[in-house]
C-alpha cells in the first residue's frame, strides 16, 4: 500500500464544541467505567453503541453502514470514526479521535487493535455485537476474553446528574412548545403530515435558540388520528384530520443525542359520551401514576396497581404496552434503559436522580364504541422525597378537545 494510502488519519479540525456538559461531567462518566474495570479485571472496554459513545464521549455517529467504536482504557479515552465525517467526532469527542479510511475493509478492527495492544480482558456490549461482529473482534483480538459491559454501562446512565437533569429540563420544555404548535396547527382537513411538519418546525428552532452551538438532528413529530392512534409508534401519514377524529399528539425533540417526549390524546372540535368517559378513566390511571412515582418504589408495584384500575373498568385487554420508561441519551433507534421500565417484569427500585414516564395507554379496537388510542405521559425526576413533574403541558377533555 502506497503512503498516501493510509488506515488510520488524525483529523483533528477545528477546535473542540460547545458541550452541555462540564469536563467534570464527562470525566465522571469515564472514570465510572474506569472504576468498574478495576473492580472486574478489565484493561479496557469498546463501546459500540450510539448511546454509549454519546454517553461517555458526547458524539452521535452516523451510522450509514460503517462502524465506530469507542475505547476507554486506565488513561485514555478515544473515539474511532469513518473518514467520511471528517474532522466532526473529534470536534465533538470529550477525549481523543482517531480516523480510519475506507482503503481496506478491515481499517476499523486496525483501529481497535491500535487502541487495544497488551490487553486480556475487553468490556463489549453483548447486546449491540451481531455475531458476525463478535466473530470479527476475535479475529481482530485473537486470545482476548470479551466481557459485558452493556448492562454494567445501563445501570451508570440510569442516574442522571444534575447537568443531565437541566437539558432534560430544556428538552420537556421544548416538548411542551411542540405541543402547543400541534395544537394551533390542527383542523378538520389538515393532513397528519402538516400538523407533525409545524411540530418539528417549532421545537426545532427552539433547540436553536437555547445553545450557543447545537447539531440540530433527529428531532421528529408523530402526530395519529383516527385508526392511526392504535399504536404509539405509528408514523405519520398524509391522512386528513376529520370532525370528531380522536387525535395522538407526539412531540420528541432530541438535542444533544437526549429525548424527551410529550404525549397527549386530544379530539378534533367534539368527542361522544362513549370517548369522554374512555379518555377520563384513561386520565385517572395517569393521574394515580404520577402518585406512585416515588424513591422506593418498584417499577413492577407501580405496575400491578394501575393494571387493576384498569381490571375494574375491564379495560385491561386494552392495554397495549408498560407504564413509563427511564430517559436519557435514547432516541427511537438506539438506547434504552431496560432495567428501568413501569412493568410487571421489572422489580428494580426507582432512586433519586432517576428520570422516568407515566404513559399509560388504552387501544380500543376498530369498529367498537370509542375506537382509538388514548394515552397521557409526563417526565418526572425523582427525589430524595418525592418526584417532580417537568412536564407543563394541559391534559384531558377540558383542555385539549381543539375546535380551531
Amino acid at each position: 500500500m502506497s503512503d498516501d494510502m493510509s488506515r488510520l488519519e488524525m483529523w483533528h479540525h477545528g477546535e473542540k464544541e460547545f458541550s452541555p456538559f462540564s469536563e467534570a461531567e464527562m470525566m465522571r462518566r469515564q472514570n465510572d467505567v474506569r472504576g468498574w474495570m478495576v473492580e472486574n479485571d478489565v484493561d479496557a472496554c469498546l463501546f459500540t453503541s450510539y448511546h454509549c459513545i454519546n454517553y461517555y464521549a458526547g458524539f452521535l455517529y452516523c451510522y450509514f453502514g460503517r462502524k465506530y467504536g469507542m475505547v476507554i482504557d486506565g488513561d485514555k479515552a478515544t473515539t474511532i470514526s469513518a473518514g467520511i465525517d471528517g474532522g466532526q467526532p473529534w470536534r465533538r469527542t470529550f477525549g481523543d479521535n482517531i480516523t480510519y479510511t475506507d482503503w481496506r475493509k478491515d481499517n476499523f478492527f486496525f483501529a481497535v487493535q491500535s487502541l487495544t495492544k497488551g490487553v486480556k480482558r475487553v468490556g463489549v456490549e453483548f447486546d449491540h455485537l451481531n455475531l458476525d461482529y463478535m466473530e470479527q473482534l476475535k479475529d481482530a483480538l485473537p486470545g482476548v476474553e470479551f466481557i459485558d459491559v452493556a448492562q454494567p454501562s445501563m445501570w451508570m446512565r440510569a442516574i442522571k446528574s444534575k447537568e443531565e437533569q437541566d437539558l432534560i429540563r430544556i428538552g420537556t420544555r421544548t416538548c411542551d412548545l411542540g405541543g402547543a404548535a400541534c395544537v394551533a396547527a390542527v383542523a378538520a382537513g389538515v393532513p397528519e403530515h402538516e400538523v407533525a411538519l409545524a411540530t418539528t418546525n417549532a421545537m426545532v428552532r427552539e433547540i436553536a435558540k437555547s445553545f450557543p452551538f447545537v447539531e440540530l438532528m433527529d428531532t421528529w413529530t408523530w402526530f395519529q388520528s383516527g385508526i392511526n392512534t392504535d399504536g404509539a409508534h405509528n408514523p405519520v401519514t398524509n391522512k386528513l384530520v376529520e370532525e370528531g377524529d380522536i387525535l395522538s399528539l407526539n412531540t420528541f425533540p432530541m438535542i444533544f443525542g437526549y429525548y424527551t417526549a410529550l404525549e397527549r390524546t386530544l379530539f378534533c372540535g367534539s368527542a361522544s359520551n362513549v370517548e369522554l368517559d374512555l379518555w377520563g378513566k384513561n386520565v385517572a390511571v395517569h393521574e394515580r401514576g404520577l402518585e406512585l412515582i416515588k424513591p422506593g418504589a418498584r417499577c413492577c408495584d407501580i405496575a400491578i396497581e394501575l393494571n387493576e384500575m384498569y381490571r375494574e373498568w375491564d379495560l385491561l385487554k386494552y392495554r397495549s404496552f408498560g407504564y413509563g420508561h427511564s430517559f436519557g441519551v435514547l432516541s427511537h433507534y438506539y438506547g434504552r434503559e431496560a432495567g428501568v421500565e413501569l412493568r410487571e417484569d421489572i422489580d428494580t427500585v426507582l432512586e433519586p436522580g432517576m428520570v422516568v414516564s407515566m404513559e399509560p395507554m388504552i387501544m380500543i379496537p376498530h369498529g367498537e364504541p370509542g375506537a382509538g388510542g388514548y394515552r397521557e405521559h409526563d417526565i418526572l425526576i425523582v427525589g430524595e422525597d418525592g418526584a417532580e413533574n417537568i412536564t407543563g403541558f394541559p391534559y384531558g377533555p377540558e383542555h385539549n378537545i381543539i375546535r380551531n
